[in-house]
């Protein structure tokens, strides 16, 4: 069994952004997180049977109790990293031959980045992580194993970032600041660098 990640960027996933509870507290992103029937970036081609099986695993284990954690950047393992995590799933289902999920996001201090983000217009892909067997001859997969959905800042593969609309998400001391910050980060490296270590301060001044 080979490890698996797939990376989907922003506009292809067609991911949309919900609100709800309490004030419109949680934040939930929902869209297309793995691609069937075509080969990706990686040279794999994920036939629709493999990911439809995948899903429904999936989904049975959130029925049943099962709680899937996501992190912010996909490690190089299957392993979850609870200081890393960023997000639970709550739904998988397929439309068509994709698999599409639903992300809770939640507030930790990998969360708290995520909205932060989100809400500064930063686009964020997503990448599954999981396990199958590699055709070498023409890269289908097979025993397809999804283990969770990881949210990304840079996929390999341009067809499915998420869109994040998100409102009134930076009404704090510093926020104006990170705002500038993330619209200078779409275009440069270095300032990815200074918004991910300003909004890291920031979750620490919050006590987070």
């Amino acid at each position: 069994m080979s490890f698996l990640q797939e990376n989907l960027s922003f506009d292809a996933a067609q991911v949309i952004l919900e609100r709800s509870g309490e004030n419109g507290k949680e934040l939930y992103m929902k869209g297309l997180c793995i691609q069937g029937d075509v080969k990706n970036a990686n040279q794999r081609t994920y036939p629709v049977n493999e990911i439809s099986n995948a899903v429904k695993t999936l989904k049975e284990q959130i029925g049943g109790g099962y709680s899937v954690l996501g992190e912010l950047d996909h490690p190089d393992d299957l392993k979850i990293n609870l200081d890393r995590v960023s997000h639970i799933i709550t739904d998988m289902w397929m439309e068509g031959a994709n698999g599409y999920g639903k992300l809770k996001i939640l507030p930790t201090p990998m969360g708290t980045l995520v909205e932060t983000m989100l809400g500064a217009g930063v686009k964020l892909g997503v990448s599954s992580r999981g396990s199958g067997n590699v055709n070498e001859s023409n890269g289908h997969v097979s025993e397809f194993e999804i283990v969770t959905v990881d949210v990304v800042a840079q996929p390999s593969a341009p067809d499915a970032y998420p869109t994040a609309i998100y409102e009134g998400l930076l009404n704090m001391n510093g926020g104006s600041k990170l705002l500038e910050m993330a619209a200078d980060a779409r275009e440069s490296i270095t300032a990815q660098r200074f918004l991910k270590s300003g909004i890291l301060q920031l979750i620490k001044d919050l006590k987070l």
